[in-house]
């Protein structure tokens, strides 16, 4: 159940059933999630996408240890992006739980273990010279690195799995996905693959599209995670603008009462002071409190606050390896709430970091990637006793812009965090385009139907899946590519956009296509884009500004890069909802407050997403609604048509009932529609 309720920095405040259904196990010990993977363990590639906190790690262990005994492999290689990530595949008993056998890692096989540091190519290499060795935990550039001395055979009868997934590329030269292909193509091994953000953000494809047909997908829903939780009630998501320095506003916003992970900005982001990574590590020091002593044998600091409270603090900032390793060491082992407090980072302590207790994330600047974002609101989102509610507070440098442009800039990532939030795609309907030669074939929906003369036909099964099911993929990876977005901010004419830069991006995505294949996708790309919405070019060809980075070369400030990353949100704004209720701009520090969001509201927000891959206006759902839609209700004695009913014109009913339903509750909760 979700919702919302006015602070002085709350965007979203999100509020759920508590079931306790993600965290109830089963005779196996499996937690939902889990067991839902589990079934699927014999599949020779798998690839689970589910948030972070929702056991991904764990289940891998129960289909990694089926695997070993029944399924005729012989070892596991568990590949991680950063050591302290290590530490989610520690011994773990599993038979306390029921399941038939422990996970255990021999230490000299865990290179992610910050206490023995050598040789970790050559401990890679000999695990699989060693015959009774079976499970071997490392970094992906471990594994990066290893895999350049092996031959692909190395690799018959093993399973490598990878953790977060979407740090591989179809890029020709992304070495984790060349080992990915190589495991795949030229040996029996098998792969488990997980994420909890199945997009990179640059455009480029996290697996060839040949590749990824080979996958077993396991996606679990981020909402029926933290609805199913036992403890966690809300989750509060905000923006916090400020003037002048983030250190001079920081703590307006930080509690120290709340165990907190603080990820300042990069020297390279506009939030950045000039001050240097040190200097501002020291200074949020010095707003926690006084500093009063520093463990050595730990590196953890401790720190007293003005109402005399002693806190435990970590410095992840430190580029010293043995004082970095020190703190991760530390970090990996905690097993209380009171072992830490507040940890400050920069680059680490994001994707797969494992802190129970964590409550508050505390971002600074402008974060461009929607990934980096969940994955960062993913550190406070696990469940534990002892914390009722989880926040993600986003201090962000105040934009030079008018009020209604950074209120519908937060709008725009307030939905695209939520859509993110509930894994859904926010796209609009897909169309299908054919030939005038196509035209007398059958077709049973030609609902979303356009005959186009001079459309080329689609000449091969390649470019049919391509313009049947990844045409959207391709949309957003031509929308992100940095000489077209160059291209649409600039005075580049569109027949240099649509005639150039788009093929391009085509054969950089699938580089097996002919000339006359591309020339088919690009025919299809162009059309479906000005039917759309016009993401590219308008209806007589020119090209428009929407999708822009913010990277321009003029330098836009911290906030003006807030407004335009909104922007590269495909399609969010045919989300018509409106989720801010007041600005209040009279203080320093100012914020933007939505309105009151209810599991009702929710249910609104999921039914307006589905609402999206129909193109039905408010007047022909009346139209239906008034005639066929009451007959079909008075013929199945009271029951309302389902939009999975096999019947398109039954289905087509439904739609028209959700989108009168929608409007009206709307309507009650001043959800109206924006334009």
């Amino acid at each position: 159940m979700i919702q919302t309720f006015q602070t002085s920095n709350s965007i979203v405040d999100i509020h759920y059933q508590q079931t306790g259904a993600a965290t109830a196990v089963n005779p196996l010990g499996m937690r939902e999630m889990q067991a839902m993977a589990y079934e699927h363990r014999k599949k020779r590639f798998l690839l689970i996408k589910a948030p972070p906190a929702s056991g991904k790690s764990r289940a891998l262990m129960y289909i990694a240890l089926d695997k070993l005994a029944h399924q005729g492999i012989k070892k596991v290689v568990v590949a991680v992006p950063e050591k302290s990530i290590g530490r989610s595949f520690k011994d773990t008993n599993l038979v306390n739980g029921g399941f038939f056998t422990n996970w255990i890692v021999p230490p000299y096989f865990n290179l992610t273990d910050v206490k023995n540091e050598s040789d970790k190519k050559g401990r890679f290499l000999e695990f699989f010279q060693y015959d009774r060795a079976q499970i071997l935990v490392c970094a992906h550039a471990t594994l990066r690195n290893g895999m350049k001395e092996l031959n692909d055979d190395a690799f018959n009868h093993v399973l490598l799995a990878i953790d977060e997934f979407h740090h591989t590329s179809a890029d020709a030269n992304s070495n984790l996905g060349d080992v990915v292909r190589r495991v795949m193509n030229n040996s029996s091994g098998h792969i488990v693959a997980m994420t909890g953000s199945y997009f990179r953000g640059d455009g480029i494809p996290v697996l060839r599209a040949e590749d990824e047909a080979k996958f077993y997908p396991i996606t679990y829903n981020y909402y029926q995670q933290l609805n199913g939780y036992k403890y966690l009630k809300n989750l509060i998501l905000g923006y916090h603008f400020y003037h002048g320095s983030y250190l001079d506003h920081i703590g307006e916003v930080l509690d120290t009462t709340k165990k907190t992970i603080i990820h300042i900005p990069s020297v390279n982001q506009r939030a950045a002071t000039g001050l240097g990574k040190y200097q501002e590590t020291a200074e949020i020091m010095k707003v926690i409190g006084k500093l009063e002593a520093k463990d050595y044998n730990t590196g953890i600091y401790s720190v007293r606050t003005a109402d005399g409270r002693l806190l435990k603090v970590a410095d992840l900032v430190e580029d010293s390896l043995k004082e970095r390793n020190m703190v991760q060491g530390y970090l990996q082992n905690i097993k209380n709430r009171d072992d830490i407090d507040v940890i400050i980072a920069l680059g680490t302590a994001k994707e797969g970091f494992d802190w129970q207790w964590c409550e508050v994330c505390l971002t600074i600047g402008v974060r461009g990637s929607l990934t980096e974002v969940i994955q960062i609101i993913g550190r406070c989102t696990r469940d534990c006793e002892g914390k009722k509610t989880a926040r993600f507070v986003n201090m962000i440098a105040m934009p030079e812009a008018e009020q209604a442009e950074v209120k519908v800039a937060v709008n725009d990532f307030l939905k695209a965090i939520t859509a993110s939030l509930l894994m859904e795609q926010v796209m609009a309907p897909s169309w299908k385009f054919k030939t005038v030669k196509d035209e007398e074939e059958p077709d049973e929906d030609l609902t979303h139907t356009i005959v186009v003369e001079g459309l080329k036909p689609l000449s091969s099964a390649k470019t049919k899946t391509i313009v049947e099911s990844q045409l959207d993929d391709l949309k957003a990876a031509i929308l992100q590519d940095d000489m077209v977005v160059k291209a649409i901010s600039g005075s580049t004419t569109a027949e240099t956009i649509t005639q150039h830069l788009i093929p391009k991006v085509i054969r950089e995505r699938y580089p097996d296509l002919t000339d006359g294949e591309v020339e088919e996708v690009r025919q299809r790309v162009l059309l479906d884009t000005v039917i759309k919405g016009n993401d590219i070019v308008d209806d007589k060809g020119n090209p428009i500004t929407m999708s822009a980075t913010g990277d321009d070369d003029d330098k836009p400030s911290e906030g003006n890069r807030l407004i335009k990353i909104a922007n590269r949100f495909i399609n969010i704004d045919k989300l018509s909802i409106n989720l801010i209720d007041t600005i209040n701009p009279f203080q320093r520090a100012y914020e933007i407050i939505s309105k009151s969001v209810d599991a009702k509201t929710l249910k609104v927000i999921q039914d307006t997403i589905a609402e999206q891959k129909y193109d039905m206006t408010m007047e022909q759902a009346i139209k239906l609604f008034k005639g066929p839609l009451k007959k079909y209700v008075a013929e199945h004695d009271g029951r309302v048509p389902s939009v999975d009913d096999p019947d398109p014109k039954v289905r087509e009913l439904a739609v028209a009932y959700q989108k009168i339903k929608n409007e009206k509750i709307r309507h009650m909760m001043g959800l109206d529609y924006e334009g």
